[in-house]
């Protein structure tokens, strides 16, 4: 099974050659596909000179978002199995085995890699993690789920699904479009724990409150309106 990991990215000169480098380390066979969402800090400068053929790299002209950039994306999957892997260091590529386990032996169709049942995690922001709960919550409440974390960047999933949904979101909002829309299908979805090493707002931690306040909105228009 050929595993496609599609990494969106936004002004990370500081992680982006590391994360690449433990990616390398991960046995299994893959592709890896990284989408610089017109990065400002040099990421572009610097991606343009690694390009190769172990890795495909795009770029937009303009930023657009998270959800833009996996868009782009996945539109260049030749993979079985695709994982969503961000390139700022917080998510571990070491955790890729127990990650696709449930699917490669027949179990799941999407599994979600979840930061809060037991794996080790930097302990930082309070408020970020009782606004990711209340965030789950609502979304569990609307898709009759039982997630832990919907908002982890740890989506992996079998890559026909691609062809099933077309996703609308260009930032955050990706994250309970597609957990709404595997619920629609019926997708046999897993949960593994995961280790997460979050980051200060200073070590260039993006996402707001106003991206919480956007993902209730996406919560409830992709369960009623789409």
């Amino acid at each position: 099974m050929k595993l496609s990991i599609v990494i969106p990215v936004y002004n990370e000169i500081g992680t982006i050659e590391e994360i690449l480098k433990r990616i390398g380390f991960v046995p299994q066979d893959k592709e890896i596909i990284v989408v610089d969402d017109a990065s400002t800090d040099g990421t572009m400068e610097w991606l343009k000179e690694r390009a190769g053929d172990d890795v495909k790299i795009l770029f937009h002209e303009k930023n657009k978002g998270k959800g833009a950039a996996l868009k782009t994306g996945f539109e260049q999957v030749t993979g079985d199995i695709v994982i969503i892997q961000d390139a700022d260091l917080e998510y571990d590529p070491g955790d890729y085995d127990r990650l696709i386990e449930p699917i490669l032996d027949g179990r799941a169709d999407v599994v979600y890699g979840s930061r809060f049942t037991g794996g080790p995690q930097r302990v930082l922001f309070f408020w970020h993690y009782v606004g990711n709960k209340i965030l789950t919550l609502l979304s569990n409440m609307l898709t009759n789920l039982n997630l832990s974390d919907m908002e982890t960047c740890y989506k992996v999933f079998r890559a026909d699904l691609l062809k099933e949904i077309t996703i609308k979101s260009n930032r955050f909002g990706f994250e309970p479009e597609v957990t709404a829309k595997f619920a629609k299908l019926k997708c046999r979805m897993y949960e593994v724990p995961i280790s997460y090493s979050g980051r200060t707002y200073e070590e260039g931690k993006k996402i707001t409150w106003t991206d919480g306040v956007a993902a209730l909105f996406h919560i409830i228009r992709f369960r009623f309106f789409d």
